[in-house]
C-alpha cells in the first residue's frame, strides 16, 4: 500500500506529530509513506524513520496555493498512491481539487482527518468530503454530525491519537544526565510543586488562568511554580507580553518559567508534579495530557472536549468546570498533600499500535491493496 499525506508543514504541532507517528508505524509495516508539505524541523526525523518527504508549499491561505493544484495533480499521477490522506483545510482544498481532476479510474481512496473544532463554514466543510472521515475523538464525531448533517454517519471512523507504551509508561524516569541539566538550567524547580502547562502560547490555551491558580496556592503556603512549555507563533507575541505584564503586576515573576519550544516534553512532564489543561475552548484531543497520564502523572483540566474523555477514563476527579480557577486550585492543594493514584496501564484505543492498525483498516475499506 502507498499512502500520501498532505499537511501545511512539518514544523511543529499536534497534527504534524500524528503524521510523523503514522509514518513511523506504516514504514515499520512495509507501507510506502509519503508526506507532501512546506517542510519544517520534523522532516529530518520523518525521513530517518522511513517516510519520503516532498517539498511543496500547500499550506498558505492564498491564491498561490491553488495555482499549485495542477502540479499536485501531476505529482499524484506520477506517484499513483492507493490513499490520499488530507489533514488540514488549505492542503485539503488543494488536494481535493487535484483529486477531482484525476480520471475517476486513477483516483486514490480519499481520507480526511478532522483534528479540531474548526469554524463552521463552507471552508471547513472540505474536511467532511472524504470517502472516509477520521474523527480524533467522540466529541469531534459529534461536532461533525451536528454542524455538517449531510455527512454520512456511516463514513465516520473514530480513531483517537495515541502514545507508545514503550515511551510513555508509569515506570519511566528521566536520565540522571537530563535531570542534572534541567535543574542546572531551572534551579527554581527544585523542591517546588511544579505545574506544567504545555501548548502554544495562544489565548485559547488559557495561560492567563495560571496566574490566580499559582497566586492562591502560594497564599496557602504551597510552593507552586508554573512551567509553561511552548512557543509564541508569529503574530502571538503581544499575547505573551500581556501575560508577562500581568504576572509582573501580580508579583509572581519568580513563580513562572517559560521554556519555549522543547523536544523533551516527555521528560518535562515526568519531572513536573501535575500537568494542566486550561483551554478556553474544548480540545479535539489533547496529546500532552494523555502522555502525562500514561507517565503516571496526575492531570487536572477543564471538563470539555477530548481532555474530558481522557480524564473520564483515567482520573475523573481531574475534571474541573471550565474557567473555575478556584476549584482547580482547591484540587491542586489536595493533590499537593496527597497525590492521586493514576492507572498504570494505557487502555485501548490509546496505544500507538491501535492507532496505526485502525488507520490501515480504514484505508483498506476503500482501497483493498495488500
Amino acid at each position: 500500500m502507498k499512502i500520501v499525506h498532505l499537511v501545511p508543514s512539518m514544523e511543529s504541532g499536534g497534527v504534524e506529530q500524528v503524521v510523523l507517528e503514522l509514518g513511523r508505524g506504516f514504514s515499520a509495516q512495509g507501507v510506502e509513506n509519503i508526506v507532501i508539505s512546506g517542510g519544517g524541523r520534523m522532516v529530518e526525523q520523518l525521513e530517518k524513520e522511513g517516510s519520503r518527504h516532498i517539498l511543496m508549499p500547500i499550506g498558505k491561505k492564498s491564491l498561490s496555493t491553488f495555482f499549485r493544484v495542477g502540479a499536485l495533480r501531476a505529482l499524484l499521477q506520477a506517484i499513483r498512491p492507493d490513499i490520499l490522506h488530507l489533514h488540514s483545510r488549505v492542503p485539503a482544498w488543494a488536494g481535493y481539487l487535484a483529486w477531482k481532476k484525476l480520471p475517476p479510474e486513477d483516483r486514490p481512496g480519499l481520507i480526511t482527518s478532522v483534528h479540531g473544532f474548526y469554524s463552521v463554514n463552507w471552508y471547513s466543510a472540505i474536511m467532511c468530503r472524504g470517502e472516509r472521515i477520521i474523527a480524533v475523538s467522540n466529541c469531534i464525531r459529534d461536532y461533525i454530525l451536528r454542524h455538517y448533517p449531510s455527512t454520512p454517519e456511516e463514513h465516520i471512523r473514530i480513531i483517537p491519537n495515541a502514545i507508545s507504551p514503550e515511551l510513555h509508561h508509569s515506570g519511566y524516569s528521566p536520565s540522571r544526565e537530563w535531570l542534572t541539566g534541567w535543574y542546572m538550567t531551572y534551579p527554581e524547580h527544585r523542591d517546588t510543586f511544579t505545574l506544567c502547562l504545555p501548548g502554544r502560547i495562544t489565548r485559547l490555551k488559557g495561560q492567563l488562568d495560571m496566574i490566580p491558580i499559582v497566586r492562591d496556592l502560594l497564599a496557602q503556603g504551597i510552593p507552586a511554580h508554573a512551567v509553561i512549555v511552548g512557543e509564541a507563533k508569529k503574530g502571538k507575541e503581544e499575547y505573551k507580553n500581556e501575560i508577562l505584564r500581568k504576572i509582573e503586576q501580580a508579583g509572581l515573576a519568580h513563580a513562572f518559567t517559560w521554556t519555549g519550544h522543547r523536544k523533551d516534553l516527555r521528560e518535562i512532564l515526568s519531572a513536573c508534579s501535575v500537568t494542566l489543561s486550561l483551554t478556553q475552548s474544548p480540545e479535539a484531543f489533547g496529546k500532552s495530557t494523555l502522555e502525562a497520564l500514561a507517565l503516571g502523572k496526575p492531570v487536572a483540566g477543564y471538563a470539555h472536549g477530548g481532555v474530558k474523555e481522557q480524564l473520564d477514563i483515567f482520573l475523573p476527579e481531574g475534571n474541573i468546570p471550565v474557567g473555575d480557577t478556584a476549584a482547580i486550585t482547591a484540587l491542586l492543594a489536595r493533590w499537593h498533600a496527597q497525590p492521586p493514584p493514576v492507572p498504570r496501564q494505557i487502555p485501548s484505543p490509546y496505544k500507538m499500535s491501535d492507532m496505526i492498525q485502525a488507520h490501515l483498516n480504514v484505508y483498506r475499506e476503500i482501497s483493498p491493496s495488500p
